[in-house]
């Protein structure tokens, strides 16, 4: 027998999904991109998984951003490019680790000193898109 689809729990993470966002471009030019990063990762954790509760799956499944991106498009062809985007994220310094504990940067940097090359505009811009996509494909099911 199939899992069930869960809408209803995944619109409740998408909706926490949109709040972590708003904290993240409430953080933009305040000179701590750190933050930024870390409040989307957040937010793109929790839209990734929210679309996983569309499919009837629990999210207990060991597997990074990229990794949940991935395993949405083999079941979900219209959502082809999403592990392309959470990989250029990533590859900005997104991260729930490395944007929040020293010990993920070369010493003596600290993760508040790491990211100040970021383009925080550009990434809120890219996970926008990513969570429009996410919330069409929730919305659709």
């Amino acid at each position: 027998m199939a899992p069930t689809p869960s809408i209803p729990e995944a619109q409740r993470w998408l909706r926490q999904a949109k709040s972590d966002l708003q904290a993240a471009h409430n953080d933009i030019r305040h000179c701590c991109p750190n933050w930024v990063l870390f409040k989307v990762h957040q937010t793109l954790e929790k839209a990734l998984v929210a679309a996983v509760f569309c499919h009837g799956e629990a999210f207990g499944v060991p597997m990074g951003l990229v990794g949940l991106a991935q395993w949405l498009e083999a079941v979900e062809p219209k959502l082809r490019g999403l592990a392309d985007e959470v990989k250029w994220l990533h590859g900005c310094g997104m991260d729930g680790k490395a944007t929040q504990y020293p010990s993920y940067q070369p010493f003596p940097i600290t993760p508040n000193e790491a990211f100040h090359s970021v383009d925080e505009e550009e990434v809120l811009k890219r996970v926008q898109g990513v969570l429009g996509r996410l919330q069409d494909h929730v919305g659709g099911m």
